[in-house]
């Protein structure tokens, strides 16, 4: 008798035979650059198929050839991620800009548009305004709250409408917290589908594995910075990109000659942080939760934008409830004051530590506009509310109420007269 098993009892173990590595229960780290052929005609079957000259026979299984290319630890990996988006295929990467750029050199060609949303993680941001526009593809923006008729006017008033190659989403937006509505991403795609397909990526480092599903509400591609959650103790820079065979198989062909896979050792530390993934996120989720709550109610806190702070009344509540299984662990505030204050505050953490990154055990503090988002331009710095006085918390497992007294305390020396 089958059972379905949930993904966090399979990550235990899924993809993995113990009696292929001596019984080993843990997968080895396959440290090794080339794989040995049993006969020069399988050595050619698993050429054939790595570079798509025919299609697989029933049965047969592509063979190991060379870590550019397969690794078991990459393999096993990339199955296991699979598990929690419900993805076909996935493609793993040495950081999460390497998946990030590698993506948009496939489905984007000179002559193209690319419509995403705003804000998006700085180096994003860069790579879109700076190297893009270098190859000739034309980009234009838009932001939460903008309607599909106003995003559909947009994309025609670029006179490059019919050249709509790809829609780029993060949801939530880093650093702060602000919803995209995925399913209208796919309604204004539809809107522009031509004879060429519109394919839709979602960035969806913010949630992480656990709580939102992005493939489930009309993407095509889901990435992470697998450096973040999926990693989750801030040893590791990883990326990773999930989709269906026929998207992930452009990814990988692309990846192989970028050469930008991530290597077995931090396969291997990836498929070890997959066994806590699960109630690391849950811990962190819950913690940031009472942050959240703490600092609505402090009178040194002009606002705060957190996921499970979002109220029937909010604009933004029916994305939260369609498409979001969790709130996150992702805080970001407004202190009284400015760029002074927020550094006080930053200056006088005792237990979070000052660094960007996010979804690690431990929790960090940042300021946004001049740390992850120092390159984006100032116009839409303003435009997108990434202020002076916004601090962005990524909230770790630690105990809440030593949280909670240390941003009481940081609080108290930022806002103090001197």
């Amino acid at each position: 008798m089958k059972h379905p098993f949930k993904p966090e009892s399979l990550m235990m173990s899924h993809g993995y035979k113990p009696a292929l590595s001596q019984g080993a229960i843990k997968c080895p780290i396959f440290q090794t650059s080339t794989f040995v052929f049993e006969t020069a005609e399988e050595g050619k079957a698993f050429f054939e198929l790595a570079y798509g000259k025919r299609e697989k026979e029933e049965g047969e299984e592509q063979g190991l050839i060379y870590s550019r290319i397969n690794n078991p630890d990459l393999e096993i990996l990339e199955d296991r991620l699979c598990l929690w988006d419900g993805a076909e295929q996935c493609a793993v990467f040495e950081s999460g800009m390497s998946a990030i750029s590698t993506v948009l050199l496939e489905f984007l060609s000179p002559g193209d548009l690319l419509l995403y949303s705003r804000p998006v993680y700085g180096g994003t941001d860069h790579f879109i305004h700076h190297f893009l526009p270098k190859i000739g593809v034309h980009i234009v923006g838009f932001t939460a709250g903008q309607s599909q008729e106003d995003i559909i006017k947009a994309v025609d008033a670029t006179g490059n409408a019919d050249k709509l190659r790809m829609i780029y989403a993060e949801t939530p937006a880093n650093p702060t917290n602000t919803l995209i509505d995925l399913q209208m991403c796919r309604r204004v795609a539809d809107h522009f589908q031509g004879d060429e397909k519109i394919t839709i990526a979602v960035d969806n480092t913010y949630m992480g594995p656990l709580w939102q599903h992005p493939l489930k509400h009309g993407a095509d591609l889901v990435l992470y910075s697998a450096t973040k959650y999926i990693g989750g103790h801030s040893d590791v820079v990883a990326g990773a990109v999930l989709g269906d065979a026929e998207h992930i198989l452009r990814v990988k062909t692309l990846r192989t000659f970028l050469g930008n896979m991530t290597g077995p050792w931090t396969a291997w530390l990836l498929m070890r942080s997959l066994e806590t993934l699960k109630v690391r996120m849950e811990q962190q989720q819950a913690n940031a939760q009472r942050v959240a709550e703490h600092l609505s109610k402090h009178p040194s806190v002009k606002r705060v934008k957190y996921l499970g702070l979002l109220t029937p009344d909010d604009a933004e509540y029916p994305i939260y409830k369609q498409q979001c299984e969790g709130s996150g662990a992702m805080v970001s505030f407004d202190i009284q004051g400015g760029e002074k204050e927020a550094f006080k505050f930053l200056n006088s953490l005792k237990l979070i530590k000052l660094a960007v990154s996010l979804g690690g055990t431990e929790s960090l503090g940042e300021h946004p506009k001049t740390m992850t988002h120092a390159g984006v331009a100032d116009e839409h710095l303003a435009e997108l509310h990434i202020t002076d006085s916004l601090v962005r918390l990524s909230i770790g497992v630690e105990n809440i109420d030593d949280l909670i007294w240390d941003i009481d305390q940081a609080l108290q020396a930022a806002l103090t007269q001197q």
